[in-house]
Protein backbone atom coordinates (compact mmCIF):
# COMPACT_ATOMS: atom_id res chain seq x y z
CA UNK A 1 0.00 0.00 0.00
CA UNK A 2 2.85 2.38 0.86
CA UNK A 3 4.51 1.75 -2.52
CA UNK A 4 1.21 2.27 -4.34
CA UNK A 5 0.68 5.62 -2.58
CA UNK A 6 4.15 6.75 -3.60
CA UNK A 7 3.42 5.87 -7.23
CA UNK A 8 0.11 7.75 -7.09
CA UNK A 9 1.93 10.76 -5.66
CA UNK A 10 4.37 10.63 -8.54
CA UNK A 11 1.53 10.44 -11.06
CA UNK A 12 -0.09 13.58 -9.63
CA UNK A 13 3.19 15.49 -9.45
CA UNK A 14 4.34 14.62 -12.95
CA UNK A 15 0.94 14.96 -14.58
CA UNK A 16 0.57 18.47 -13.16
CA UNK A 17 3.82 19.54 -14.82
CA UNK A 18 3.37 17.65 -18.09
CA UNK A 19 0.88 18.82 -20.67
CA UNK A 20 1.51 17.12 -24.02
CA UNK A 21 -0.39 17.82 -27.19
CA UNK A 22 1.30 15.51 -29.69
CA UNK A 23 -0.22 12.04 -30.02
CA UNK A 24 3.27 10.64 -30.73
CA UNK A 25 4.99 12.29 -27.77
CA UNK A 26 6.32 9.98 -25.06
CA UNK A 27 6.71 10.92 -21.42
CA UNK A 28 8.86 8.59 -19.31
CA UNK A 29 9.69 9.63 -15.76
CA UNK A 30 10.18 8.36 -12.24
CA UNK A 31 11.86 8.43 -8.88
CA UNK A 32 14.97 6.51 -7.79
CA UNK A 33 15.51 5.82 -4.12
CA UNK A 34 19.14 5.38 -3.04
CA UNK A 35 20.53 6.37 -6.45
CA UNK A 36 23.91 4.98 -7.53
CA UNK A 37 24.43 7.51 -10.32
CA UNK A 38 23.36 11.05 -11.18
CA UNK A 39 21.77 10.01 -14.46
CA UNK A 40 19.24 7.74 -16.11
CA UNK A 41 20.06 6.89 -19.73
CA UNK A 42 17.43 5.57 -22.13
CA UNK A 43 18.54 3.25 -24.93
CA UNK A 44 17.00 1.67 -28.00
CA UNK A 45 19.22 -1.35 -28.61
CA UNK A 46 22.77 0.05 -28.38
CA UNK A 47 21.80 3.61 -29.30
CA UNK A 48 21.34 6.30 -26.66
CA UNK A 49 17.90 7.88 -27.06
CA UNK A 50 18.34 10.48 -24.33
CA UNK A 51 19.72 11.00 -20.83
CA UNK A 52 18.21 12.74 -17.82
CA UNK A 53 19.87 14.00 -14.65
CA UNK A 54 18.22 13.33 -11.31
CA UNK A 55 16.89 16.43 -9.60
CA UNK A 56 17.19 17.26 -5.89
CA UNK A 57 14.35 14.84 -5.15
CA UNK A 58 16.01 11.99 -7.11
CA UNK A 59 13.46 12.27 -9.90
CA UNK A 60 14.01 12.26 -13.63
CA UNK A 61 11.88 12.72 -16.74
CA UNK A 62 12.12 12.29 -20.50
CA UNK A 63 9.83 14.04 -22.95
CA UNK A 64 10.43 12.62 -26.41
CA UNK A 65 8.78 14.04 -29.52
CA UNK A 66 8.58 10.54 -30.96
CA UNK A 67 10.22 7.14 -30.56
CA UNK A 68 11.01 3.95 -32.40
CA UNK A 69 8.30 1.85 -30.76
CA UNK A 70 9.13 -1.34 -28.91
CA UNK A 71 11.63 -2.63 -26.40
CA UNK A 72 14.03 -0.13 -24.82
CA UNK A 73 16.20 -0.28 -21.73
CA UNK A 74 17.14 2.33 -19.18
CA UNK A 75 20.48 2.42 -17.37
CA UNK A 76 21.07 3.73 -13.90
CA UNK A 77 24.73 2.75 -13.57
CA UNK A 78 25.75 0.11 -12.89
CA UNK A 79 22.35 -1.57 -13.42
CA UNK A 80 19.70 -1.60 -16.12
CA UNK A 81 16.24 -2.94 -16.89
CA UNK A 82 13.88 -3.13 -19.87
CA UNK A 83 10.96 -0.86 -20.66
CA UNK A 84 8.42 -1.26 -23.47
CA UNK A 85 7.33 2.05 -25.02
CA UNK A 86 4.87 3.00 -27.74
CA UNK A 87 4.02 6.37 -29.26
CA UNK A 88 1.86 8.51 -26.99
CA UNK A 89 2.83 6.62 -23.82
CA UNK A 90 3.06 8.33 -20.46
CA UNK A 91 4.84 5.95 -18.10
CA UNK A 92 6.22 6.31 -14.59
CA UNK A 93 8.58 4.12 -12.58
CA UNK A 94 9.78 3.95 -9.03
CA UNK A 95 12.67 1.84 -7.79
CA UNK A 96 15.26 1.44 -5.07
CA UNK A 97 18.69 1.41 -6.74
CA UNK A 98 20.41 -0.51 -3.93
CA UNK A 99 21.80 -3.68 -5.59
CA UNK A 100 19.66 -5.98 -3.46
CA UNK A 101 16.42 -4.18 -4.37
CA UNK A 102 16.82 -2.75 -7.88
CA UNK A 103 14.69 -5.27 -9.77
CA UNK A 104 12.45 -6.30 -6.87
CA UNK A 105 11.39 -2.72 -6.14
CA UNK A 106 10.74 -1.64 -9.75
CA UNK A 107 7.10 -0.69 -10.39
CA UNK A 108 5.60 0.79 -13.57
CA UNK A 109 2.48 2.96 -13.70
CA UNK A 110 0.69 4.50 -16.66
CA UNK A 111 0.44 3.48 -20.32
CA UNK A 112 1.69 -0.06 -20.96
CA UNK A 113 2.16 -0.58 -17.23
CA UNK A 114 0.62 -4.05 -17.61
CA UNK A 115 3.18 -5.43 -20.06
CA UNK A 116 6.12 -3.75 -18.27
CA UNK A 117 5.09 -5.04 -14.85
CA UNK A 118 4.51 -8.48 -16.38
CA UNK A 119 8.04 -8.54 -17.85
CA UNK A 120 9.68 -7.58 -14.56
CA UNK A 121 7.54 -10.19 -12.80
CA UNK A 122 8.75 -12.84 -15.27
CA UNK A 123 12.36 -11.71 -14.79
CA UNK A 124 12.07 -12.18 -11.03
CA UNK A 125 10.14 -15.44 -11.33
CA UNK A 126 12.77 -17.04 -13.55
CA UNK A 127 15.49 -15.89 -11.17
CA UNK A 128 13.63 -17.45 -8.23
CA UNK A 129 12.95 -20.79 -9.93
CA UNK A 130 16.43 -21.27 -11.39
CA UNK A 131 17.57 -23.47 -8.50
CA UNK A 132 14.42 -25.58 -8.88
CA UNK A 133 14.99 -26.07 -12.60
CA UNK A 134 18.58 -27.13 -12.02
CA UNK A 135 17.29 -29.89 -9.76
CA UNK A 136 15.32 -31.21 -12.76
CA UNK A 137 18.36 -31.77 -15.01
CA UNK A 138 19.07 -35.35 -13.77
CA UNK A 139 15.53 -36.37 -14.83
CA UNK A 140 14.91 -38.38 -18.03
CA UNK A 141 14.05 -36.18 -21.07
CA UNK A 142 10.29 -36.82 -21.00
CA UNK A 143 9.93 -35.95 -17.30
CA UNK A 144 12.20 -32.92 -17.66
CA UNK A 145 10.05 -31.62 -20.53
CA UNK A 146 6.89 -32.12 -18.50
CA UNK A 147 8.32 -30.07 -15.63
CA UNK A 148 9.53 -27.22 -17.86
CA UNK A 149 6.32 -27.18 -19.93
CA UNK A 150 4.23 -27.06 -16.77
CA UNK A 151 6.15 -24.04 -15.45
CA UNK A 152 5.87 -22.32 -18.82
CA UNK A 153 2.12 -22.98 -19.08
CA UNK A 154 1.54 -21.41 -15.67
CA UNK A 155 3.16 -18.20 -16.91
CA UNK A 156 1.26 -18.28 -20.20
CA UNK A 157 -1.99 -18.55 -18.23
CA UNK A 158 -1.02 -15.37 -16.37
CA UNK A 159 -0.34 -13.68 -19.69
CA UNK A 160 -3.71 -14.75 -21.12
CA UNK A 161 -5.42 -13.44 -18.01
CA UNK A 162 -3.68 -10.11 -18.54
CA UNK A 163 -4.72 -10.09 -22.21
CA UNK A 164 -8.34 -10.77 -21.30
CA UNK A 165 -8.48 -8.03 -18.67
CA UNK A 166 -6.36 -5.32 -20.25
CA UNK A 167 -6.12 -3.77 -23.69
CA UNK A 168 -2.57 -4.16 -24.99
CA UNK A 169 -1.18 -4.01 -28.51
CA UNK A 170 -0.04 -6.99 -30.55
CA UNK A 171 3.58 -5.87 -30.19
CA UNK A 172 3.22 -5.58 -26.42
CA UNK A 173 1.76 -9.08 -26.25
CA UNK A 174 4.59 -10.45 -28.43
CA UNK A 175 7.32 -9.06 -26.18
CA UNK A 176 5.55 -10.30 -23.06
CA UNK A 177 5.18 -13.80 -24.54
CA UNK A 178 8.83 -13.76 -25.61
CA UNK A 179 9.81 -13.12 -21.98
CA UNK A 180 8.08 -16.41 -21.12
CA UNK A 181 9.01 -18.55 -24.12
CA UNK A 182 12.71 -17.95 -24.48
CA UNK A 183 13.47 -18.16 -20.78
CA UNK A 184 11.81 -21.60 -20.88
CA UNK A 185 13.30 -22.79 -24.17
CA UNK A 186 16.82 -22.09 -22.98
CA UNK A 187 16.48 -24.80 -20.33
CA UNK A 188 15.82 -27.36 -23.05
CA UNK A 189 18.85 -26.22 -25.04
CA UNK A 190 20.95 -26.67 -21.90
CA UNK A 191 19.43 -30.01 -20.93
CA UNK A 192 21.63 -32.49 -22.88
CA UNK A 193 24.83 -31.03 -21.41
CA UNK A 194 23.63 -30.43 -17.86
CA UNK A 195 21.99 -33.85 -17.76
CA UNK A 196 25.27 -35.50 -18.78
CA UNK A 197 27.16 -33.51 -16.16
CA UNK A 198 24.64 -34.15 -13.38
CA UNK A 199 24.27 -37.88 -14.03
CA UNK A 200 27.87 -38.66 -15.00
CA UNK A 201 26.75 -40.39 -18.18
CA UNK A 202 29.50 -40.97 -20.75
CA UNK A 203 27.53 -39.69 -23.74
CA UNK A 204 24.76 -37.25 -24.51
CA UNK A 205 21.43 -38.82 -23.58
CA UNK A 206 19.15 -39.77 -26.48
CA UNK A 207 16.22 -37.36 -26.64
CA UNK A 208 12.58 -37.90 -27.50
CA UNK A 209 11.58 -36.97 -31.05
CA UNK A 210 9.39 -34.11 -29.80
CA UNK A 211 11.86 -32.71 -27.24
CA UNK A 212 12.68 -29.71 -29.44
CA UNK A 213 9.21 -29.22 -30.95
CA UNK A 214 9.40 -25.48 -30.29
CA UNK A 215 12.26 -25.17 -32.79
CA UNK A 216 9.86 -25.50 -35.71
CA UNK A 217 8.40 -22.07 -34.92
CA UNK A 218 11.64 -20.26 -34.07
CA UNK A 219 12.52 -16.96 -35.68
CA UNK A 220 16.30 -16.60 -35.64
CA UNK A 221 16.08 -13.17 -37.25
CA UNK A 222 13.73 -11.29 -34.94
CA UNK A 223 14.88 -7.68 -35.16
CA UNK A 224 12.55 -6.60 -32.35
CA UNK A 225 14.18 -9.08 -29.94
CA UNK A 226 17.81 -8.84 -31.02
CA UNK A 227 18.79 -6.96 -27.85
CA UNK A 228 16.39 -8.72 -25.49
CA UNK A 229 18.48 -10.78 -23.08
CA UNK A 230 16.22 -13.89 -22.88
CA UNK A 231 16.06 -14.13 -26.69
CA UNK A 232 19.76 -13.42 -27.21
CA UNK A 233 20.83 -15.92 -24.53
CA UNK A 234 18.55 -18.53 -26.02
CA UNK A 235 19.96 -18.05 -29.53
CA UNK A 236 23.51 -18.32 -28.15
CA UNK A 237 22.75 -21.65 -26.47
CA UNK A 238 20.79 -22.82 -29.49
CA UNK A 239 23.78 -22.39 -31.81
CA UNK A 240 26.08 -23.88 -29.22
CA UNK A 241 23.83 -26.93 -29.07
CA UNK A 242 23.50 -27.23 -32.86
CA UNK A 243 27.22 -26.89 -33.52
CA UNK A 244 28.13 -29.39 -30.79
CA UNK A 245 25.71 -31.99 -32.13
CA UNK A 246 26.79 -31.40 -35.72
CA UNK A 247 30.47 -31.77 -34.85
CA UNK A 248 29.73 -34.92 -32.83
CA UNK A 249 27.65 -36.58 -35.52
CA UNK A 250 29.06 -35.27 -38.80
CA UNK A 251 32.69 -34.56 -37.92
CA UNK A 252 33.24 -37.55 -35.64
CA UNK A 253 34.42 -35.43 -32.73
CA UNK A 254 34.27 -36.91 -29.25
CA UNK A 255 36.65 -34.79 -27.16
CA UNK A 256 35.78 -31.09 -26.98
CA UNK A 257 38.33 -30.12 -24.33
CA UNK A 258 41.47 -29.67 -26.46
CA UNK A 259 42.44 -26.38 -28.10
CA UNK A 260 42.18 -28.05 -31.52
CA UNK A 261 38.62 -29.25 -30.90
CA UNK A 262 37.60 -25.83 -29.54
CA UNK A 263 38.93 -24.20 -32.69
CA UNK A 264 36.99 -26.63 -34.88
CA UNK A 265 33.78 -26.22 -32.86
CA UNK A 266 33.86 -22.43 -32.83
CA UNK A 267 34.70 -22.13 -36.52
CA UNK A 268 31.72 -24.40 -37.18
CA UNK A 269 29.55 -22.24 -34.93
CA UNK A 270 30.58 -19.03 -36.69
CA UNK A 271 29.79 -20.58 -40.08
CA UNK A 272 26.37 -21.70 -38.86
CA UNK A 273 25.53 -18.23 -37.53
CA UNK A 274 26.69 -16.65 -40.77
CA UNK A 275 24.48 -19.02 -42.73
CA UNK A 276 21.28 -18.80 -40.67
CA UNK A 277 21.19 -15.32 -39.12
CA UNK A 278 20.60 -12.43 -41.53
CA UNK A 279 19.55 -9.77 -39.01
CA UNK A 280 22.79 -7.80 -38.95
CA UNK A 281 22.96 -6.64 -35.33
CA UNK A 282 22.03 -10.04 -33.93
CA UNK A 283 24.44 -11.77 -36.29
CA UNK A 284 27.33 -9.48 -35.40
CA UNK A 285 26.67 -9.79 -31.66
CA UNK A 286 26.58 -13.58 -31.91
CA UNK A 287 29.82 -13.67 -33.91
CA UNK A 288 31.47 -11.41 -31.34
CA UNK A 289 30.32 -13.70 -28.55
CA UNK A 290 31.79 -16.76 -30.28
CA UNK A 291 35.14 -15.06 -30.87
CA UNK A 292 35.28 -13.69 -27.32
CA UNK A 293 34.34 -17.02 -25.77
CA UNK A 294 36.90 -18.93 -27.85
CA UNK A 295 39.80 -16.57 -27.12
CA UNK A 296 39.08 -16.47 -23.38
CA UNK A 297 38.68 -20.24 -23.23
CA UNK A 298 41.88 -21.26 -25.03
CA UNK A 299 43.91 -18.02 -24.45
CA UNK A 300 46.52 -19.18 -26.94
CA UNK A 301 48.42 -17.37 -29.69
CA UNK A 302 49.43 -19.37 -32.77
CA UNK A 303 48.83 -19.63 -36.52
CA UNK A 304 45.47 -21.34 -36.04
CA UNK A 305 44.28 -18.56 -33.76
CA UNK A 306 45.49 -16.02 -36.32
CA UNK A 307 43.35 -17.72 -38.96
CA UNK A 308 40.37 -17.79 -36.61
CA UNK A 309 40.67 -14.02 -36.10
CA UNK A 310 40.87 -13.55 -39.87
CA UNK A 311 37.69 -15.62 -40.32
CA UNK A 312 35.93 -13.49 -37.71
CA UNK A 313 37.02 -10.27 -39.45
CA UNK A 314 35.72 -11.60 -42.75
CA UNK A 315 32.30 -12.51 -41.35
CA UNK A 316 31.65 -9.57 -39.01
CA UNK A 317 30.35 -6.27 -40.36
CA UNK A 318 30.83 -4.44 -37.05
CA UNK A 319 34.06 -2.42 -37.06
CA UNK A 320 33.97 -1.83 -33.30
CA UNK A 321 33.64 -5.57 -32.63
CA UNK A 322 36.55 -6.33 -34.96
CA UNK A 323 38.79 -3.84 -33.17
CA UNK A 324 37.68 -5.18 -29.78
CA UNK A 325 38.52 -8.78 -30.69
CA UNK A 326 41.85 -7.80 -32.25
CA UNK A 327 42.70 -5.84 -29.10
CA UNK A 328 41.78 -8.82 -26.91
CA UNK A 329 43.91 -11.16 -29.03
CA UNK A 330 46.84 -8.74 -28.85
CA UNK A 331 46.51 -8.74 -25.06
CA UNK A 332 46.47 -12.55 -24.98
CA UNK A 333 49.54 -12.67 -27.22
CA UNK A 334 51.37 -10.50 -24.69
CA UNK A 335 50.50 -12.82 -21.81
CA UNK A 336 51.94 -16.06 -23.17
CA UNK A 337 54.30 -18.17 -20.99
CA UNK A 338 57.87 -16.85 -20.64
CA UNK A 339 56.79 -13.35 -21.67
CA UNK A 340 57.78 -10.35 -19.57
CA UNK A 341 55.02 -9.01 -17.35
CA UNK A 342 53.21 -6.20 -19.17
CA UNK A 343 53.66 -2.62 -18.01
CA UNK A 344 50.82 -1.84 -15.62
CA UNK A 345 50.85 0.71 -12.82
CA UNK A 346 49.21 0.07 -9.45
CA UNK A 347 49.12 2.03 -6.22
CA UNK A 348 50.25 0.80 -2.81
CA UNK A 349 48.64 1.69 0.51
CA UNK A 350 50.99 4.67 0.94
CA UNK A 351 49.88 6.17 -2.37
CA UNK A 352 53.09 5.24 -4.20
CA UNK A 353 52.78 4.21 -7.85
CA UNK A 354 54.54 0.99 -8.82
CA UNK A 355 54.44 -1.69 -11.53
CA UNK A 356 53.88 -5.43 -11.72
CA UNK A 357 57.58 -5.95 -12.46
CA UNK A 358 58.64 -3.91 -9.44
CA UNK A 359 56.31 -5.88 -7.20
CA UNK A 360 57.51 -9.28 -8.44
CA UNK A 361 61.23 -8.72 -9.06
CA UNK A 362 62.29 -9.43 -5.46
CA UNK A 363 60.52 -12.79 -5.30
CA UNK A 364 61.19 -16.06 -7.08
CA UNK A 365 57.47 -16.74 -7.44
CA UNK A 366 54.70 -14.16 -7.28
CA UNK A 367 50.98 -14.87 -7.61
CA UNK A 368 48.66 -11.98 -8.43
CA UNK A 369 44.99 -12.45 -7.53
CA UNK A 370 41.96 -10.11 -7.71
CA UNK A 371 39.11 -8.95 -5.51
CA UNK A 372 36.51 -6.20 -5.17
CA UNK A 373 34.87 -4.84 -2.03
CA UNK A 374 31.44 -5.04 -3.69
CA UNK A 375 31.48 -8.86 -3.69
CA UNK A 376 31.96 -9.46 0.00
CA UNK A 377 31.37 -13.21 -0.07
CA UNK A 378 33.93 -13.69 -2.83
CA UNK A 379 36.39 -11.47 -0.95
CA UNK A 380 36.03 -13.47 2.28
CA UNK A 381 36.47 -16.77 0.43
CA UNK A 382 39.50 -15.57 -1.50
CA UNK A 383 41.26 -14.18 1.58
CA UNK A 384 40.63 -17.43 3.45
CA UNK A 385 41.92 -19.50 0.52
CA UNK A 386 45.02 -17.33 0.06
CA UNK A 387 45.84 -17.78 3.76
CA UNK A 388 45.86 -21.57 3.18
CA UNK A 389 47.99 -21.23 0.04
CA UNK A 390 50.57 -19.15 1.91
CA UNK A 391 51.11 -22.04 4.31
CA UNK A 392 51.30 -24.61 1.50
CA UNK A 393 53.57 -22.46 -0.68
CA UNK A 394 55.74 -20.41 1.72
CA UNK A 395 58.19 -19.41 -1.04
CA UNK A 396 55.43 -17.77 -3.09
CA UNK A 397 54.36 -14.16 -2.57
CA UNK A 398 50.60 -13.71 -2.95
CA UNK A 399 49.63 -10.21 -4.05
CA UNK A 400 46.02 -8.95 -4.03
CA UNK A 401 44.95 -6.45 -6.69
CA UNK A 402 41.76 -4.60 -5.83
CA UNK A 403 39.33 -3.68 -8.61
CA UNK A 404 36.22 -1.49 -8.90
CA UNK A 405 36.47 -0.13 -5.36
CA UNK A 406 36.99 3.46 -4.26
CA UNK A 407 40.41 4.07 -2.76
CA UNK A 408 39.05 5.07 0.67
CA UNK A 409 36.82 1.98 0.77
CA UNK A 410 39.76 -0.23 -0.27
CA UNK A 411 42.00 1.13 2.49
CA UNK A 412 39.24 0.86 5.10
CA UNK A 413 38.59 -2.76 4.13
CA UNK A 414 42.27 -3.64 4.53
CA UNK A 415 42.55 -1.87 7.87
CA UNK A 416 39.37 -3.47 9.23
CA UNK A 417 40.69 -6.92 8.27
CA UNK A 418 44.16 -6.30 9.71
CA UNK A 419 45.80 -7.46 6.47
CA UNK A 420 49.47 -7.27 5.51
CA UNK A 421 49.45 -3.95 3.63
CA UNK A 422 52.61 -4.85 1.71
CA UNK A 423 50.69 -7.57 -0.12
CA UNK A 424 47.87 -5.40 -1.47
CA UNK A 425 47.64 -2.93 -4.34
CA UNK A 426 44.90 -0.79 -5.82
CA UNK A 427 43.99 -0.96 -9.50
CA UNK A 428 42.23 2.38 -9.75
CA UNK A 429 41.78 2.24 -13.52
CA UNK A 430 39.65 -0.88 -13.79
CA UNK A 431 39.44 -0.87 -17.59
CA UNK A 432 43.22 -0.58 -17.88
CA UNK A 433 43.78 -3.51 -15.50
CA UNK A 434 41.04 -5.58 -17.15
CA UNK A 435 42.33 -5.02 -20.69
CA UNK A 436 46.02 -5.39 -19.86
CA UNK A 437 45.70 -8.55 -17.76
CA UNK A 438 42.54 -9.95 -19.45
CA UNK A 439 40.61 -10.18 -16.18
CA UNK A 440 37.47 -12.04 -17.25
CA UNK A 441 36.63 -13.53 -13.83
CA UNK A 442 37.61 -12.76 -10.23
CA UNK A 443 39.10 -16.21 -9.51
CA UNK A 444 41.76 -15.61 -12.15
CA UNK A 445 45.37 -15.47 -10.98
CA UNK A 446 48.68 -14.73 -12.67
CA UNK A 447 51.66 -16.86 -11.69
CA UNK A 448 55.13 -15.45 -12.33
CA UNK A 449 58.77 -16.37 -11.85
CA UNK A 450 61.46 -13.69 -11.83
CA UNK A 451 59.10 -11.19 -13.56
CA UNK A 452 58.41 -13.73 -16.32
CA UNK A 453 54.92 -15.14 -16.84
CA UNK A 454 54.45 -18.81 -16.02
CA UNK A 455 50.66 -18.80 -16.33
CA UNK A 456 48.69 -15.61 -16.97
CA UNK A 457 45.39 -17.48 -17.05
CA UNK A 458 45.60 -19.43 -13.84
CA UNK A 459 42.73 -20.16 -11.48
CA UNK A 460 43.28 -19.38 -7.81
CA UNK A 461 41.53 -22.59 -6.79
CA UNK A 462 42.34 -24.98 -9.64
CA UNK A 463 45.97 -24.02 -10.35
CA UNK A 464 47.20 -25.04 -6.91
Amino acid sequence: MKRLLLILTLIVQFSCSENTTSSDRVFFAGEIVNPTSDYVVLYKNETVVDSAKLDDNNRFSFTLSTIDEGLHHFDHAPQYQYVFLEKGDSLLIRLNASPAYFDESLVFSGDNEEVNNFMIEMFLTYEDEEHLVYSFFPLPPEKFSQKIDSLRNQKLEELELLLNNEEISGNAYAIAKASVDYNSYIYKEKYPFYHKKKTGEDTIHELDSNFYDYRSSLNLNDKDLSYFRPYYDFVKHHFGNLSYMACSQDCGMEDFTSAKSQLHLNKHKMGMIDSLVKEENLRDNLLRNVAMDYLLKVHMANDECDKFIQDFERLSSNTAHIQEIKHLYKGIQGLQPNSELPHLTLEDTEGNVTTLKEISKHHKHTVFYFWTADQKRHFRNVIKHVAKLKKLYPKHKFVGINLRTGKANWLATLEDGNFDLDEHYWGGDFKMVQNTLIVDHLNKCIITQDTLILDAFGHLYASF
